[in-house]
């Protein structure tokens, strides 16, 4: 049994992981040539042609939408913008109940704030990390408007389940499917199969134009409210005859002709990076699932995974190390990561939303607690909210940003014979360094900052 690098071994990769090139020759040209058109921004804020943007938007917009077979596709400066256009098209006012899950970016939650909505969080399923049909049941009350679905890590939601409990209430299903492009569930994409939905393209998504968003709809009336929203739709209200006037009024969340041209050239690639990214998900979870210790996400037959993150539940009771010095012998054992996307393990993922500040002090919109005291009812957002999260958080779970092309299988293999390693060394690391290992964790946001710094 070899020395673990971290007590002093060799390390069992030195070679780097290679980075994830995103953008090529074909960016390039189409970003050129809408370039010398001198033409960035399609769009007007008034009614007209030019109200719904450009030739190159409209262009990813009906792309999209022909590839899924959603009615309805509009783009957006970035997914938060997205959220906000969503939770306005919904008609959210002030005092509206949100129930939303508390492991996601802060976003899925606080763009409801906009238009005075109050989330309220409900657990999550600790199988598929996304909300959790039973808890949102739990949550709802004659003040419930949305129910905001996160597919989180590209894993969809139990849709089925959650819509039982929503349709005959008439409550909103807002899908956040910012990490799940391409993803299937029960034969249908993710997006539409609530009323709307939407992808994120920011940066570290799998197709991106550095920031962007697309929101979906088989509704008419959401998708011109998206699209009034989107535009100053104050200025264009006569073009759709809407049921009401409210929540029309709008901002500037458009994307430009130069992102669109890219993200029509992206868009071409997605087949690719998710079957590349479901057959090393395949592999290491074929190495993983009968580790003790380690539980591994297990797909259904009727659902498709887009692998924004392989996601792991850790077990230190079994494994003999704390999650903090597990993941810190694994990185021993592997080459120093330069960017975020070279990390081969990191602790938890979010801290629970309802434990951050915004949420603690409820302050939110001005210095009055609004959207929080709308209602005259004490919300709490108390630690043992949604316990399946917190234990999430703090004790199992670990995600992995390396199942992602261009990696190989051979780049897998080093991967997971890195866990491995550590595993089978784990009383040895226990005996020499356990006693240091209770100091807290580095989160993914902790982690990039380190890598920033360093350089």
């Amino acid at each position: 049994m070899s020395l673990p690098a971290i007590l002093g071994g060799n390390p069992l990769r030195t070679e780097e992981f290679p980075d994830r090139i995103t953008m090529g020759q074909a960016e390039i040209d189409a970003a050129t040539k809408v370039i010398k058109t001198g033409n960035l921004s399609g769009f007007l804020g008034a009614a007209g042609k030019l109200f719904l943007g450009g030739p190159e938007v409209r262009k990813f917009e009906n792309t999209w939408a022909e590839k899924y077979g959603f009615k309805h596709a509009i783009s957006v400066s970035s997914w938060t913008a997205g959220l906000q256009v969503a939770f306005g098209a919904v008609g959210i006012e002030p005092g509206d109940e949100v129930i939303c899950p508390p492991y996601t970016m802060s976003a899925s939650a606080t763009a409801a704030m906009f238009y005075g909505g109050i989330p309220i969080f409900a657990d999550i399923d600790p199988e598929n990390y996304c909300i959790d049909p039973k808890s949102i049941k739990e949550r709802i009350t004659e003040r419930t408007k949305a129910v905001v679905v996160v597919h989180l890590f590209g894993h969809p939601a139990d849709m089925d389940e959650i819509l039982k409990i929503t349709k005959p209430l008439g409550i909103k299903v807002i899908e956040d499917a910012a990490q799940a492009p391409g993803v299937f569930y029960k034969g249908k994409p993710v997006g539409t199969i609530g009323d709307i939905g939407g992808f994120s393209l920011n940066y570290h998504k799998h197709i991106h134009t550095g920031e962007g968003g697309l929101l979906v709809t088989e509704n008419d009336d959401l998708a011109h409210r998206c699209q009034l929203i989107r535009n100053h739709g104050e200025n264009a209200v006569d073009m759709y005859e809407l049921d009401t006037l409210a929540n029309v009024i709008g901002g500037n969340f458009r994307f430009t002709e130069l992102l669109a041209t890219i993200a029509t050239v992206q868009f071409q690639k997605l087949d690719k990076i998710l079957k590349h990214r479901q057959k090393l998900a395949k592999y290491v979870t074929e190495r993983l699932e009968n580790i003790d210790g380690l539980t591994v996400q297990k797909l259904k037959n009727d659902m498709t995974h887009a692998y924004y993150m392989f996601p792991i539940r850790y077990n230190a009771e079994i494994i003999g190390l704390s999650r903090n010095l597990f993941v810190r012998s694994v990185a021993a054992e592997l080459p120093k990561p330069r960017i975020w996307e070279t990390t081969p393990l990191a602790e938890a993922y979010v801290k629970p939303l309802y434990l951050e500040k915004i949420y603690q002090q409820q302050i939110a919109i001005g210095k009055k607690g609004f959207p929080f005291t709308y209602n005259d009812i004490d919300y709490k957002y108390e630690k043992g909210l949604c316990p399946v999260v917190e234990k999430l958080y703090e004790e199992e779970m670990i995600i992995s940003p390396l199942v992602r092309e261009p990696l190989t299988i051979n780049d897998m293999q080093d991967f997971v014979n890195a866990i491995i390693k550590v595993i089978e060394n784990s009383t040895q690391i226990q005996e020499k360094l356990g006693g240091d290992s209770e100091t807290g964790f580095m989160d993914p946001a902790q982690a990039i900052d380190n890598i920033i710094d360093d350089e």
